[in-house]
């Protein structure tokens, strides 16, 4: 089965690490792939597009470890999905959180029609009143964040979008797997972003979903396209993800540091592994 949800052998110390810390501002994991964990001063807990399938093997295997049982996370304000491709909405991973902690799941409109299709709230008993539909320039509250709605430019989805997430103690930018976008400068007029996520990988040769014939593929925005994306939005510390997850679409982010150094953004480079934390 494609995207089978993955044992993870970590046990629950990083769920455990996530309910047991206890911010002065912003403390923020990275879960591998493009997943994360913002929490805030005052307890409140954003994950943004948990995944802990293993892919959908030959085609896209999994190269790092499943860092933790969805079962085993006790504490969840909201689930953030930027778009609808199963390694950012992953019912075997997200419905059990929701499920287990009441939180809300906030997706647009192509991420939520997979979450009717395969029916979280029958197979997982997710309540109809958790699941909100988001677009574009809307604004919610979770808790102790303010979250806007932006538009991001991720040509492989139906209906991507980023969040730009707020709080007293600083701001994160989110993208999903964004590559350069025109709404970037307007972003960066309208916010001072402190930490900004963008999707960073190589291009390579997977197999074709329809032929399963070897076919070149590139998800994910290059060295010098990240580097324009974080410039554009005026970023002060960029960190890079989904750089580890596919094999065949690995790249190292270090690299990113020449391809910086004559822009005037990012001003710091945030490389982290899976498992790392980092504050605001």
């Amino acid at each position: 089965m494609a995207h089978e949800l993955g044992e993870s052998d970590w046990g629950d110390w990083l769920p455990t690490a996530i309910a047991d810390a206890d911010p002065d501002g912003v403390a923020v994991w990275y879960l591998g792939c493009n997943g994360f964990v913002l929490k805030g001063s005052d307890g409140t807990t954003l994950f943004i597009d948990p995944y802990c399938g293993l892919g959908d093997p030959p085609r896209t295997v999994r190269m790092i470890p499943v860092p933790f049982d969805p079962e085993d996370v006790e504490d969840a304000d909201a689930i953030l999905a930027t778009h609808e491709h199963s390694d950012h909405v992953h019912g075997p991973t997200q419905a059990p959180i929701l499920a287990g902690t009441g939180a809300n799941y906030y997706a647009p409109d192509a991420s939520m029609a997979v979450v009717e299709r395969v029916d979280w709230t029958d197979d997982w008993g997710v309540v109809a009143d958790q699941l909100v539909t988001v677009s574009e320039d809307e604004t919610f509250e979770v808790g102790e964040f303010t979250i806007h709605v932006v538009p991001v430019n991720d040509p492989d989805a139906d209906h991507p979008v980023g969040y730009v997430i707020e709080h007293e103690a600083g701001t994160v930018f989110h993208g999903g797997d964004t590559r350069h976008a025109d709404s970037f400068t307007d972003i960066a007029d309208r916010f001072d972003i402190d930490l900004g996520v963008l999707a960073f990988g190589s291009a390579g040769r997977l197999l074709d979903k329809q032929t399963r014939e070897p076919k070149r593929t590139q998800w994910y925005a290059d060295e010098n396209g990240v580097i324009r994306a974080a410039n554009d939005l005026e970023l002060d510390r960029l960190l890079p993800s989904h750089w580890d997850v596919w094999k065949g679409l690995t790249a190292d982010p270090t690299v990113l540091h020449n391809h910086a150094r004559s822009f005037e953004y990012p001003q710091e480079l945030e490389v982290v592994e899976i498992g790392d934390r980092v504050d605001l």
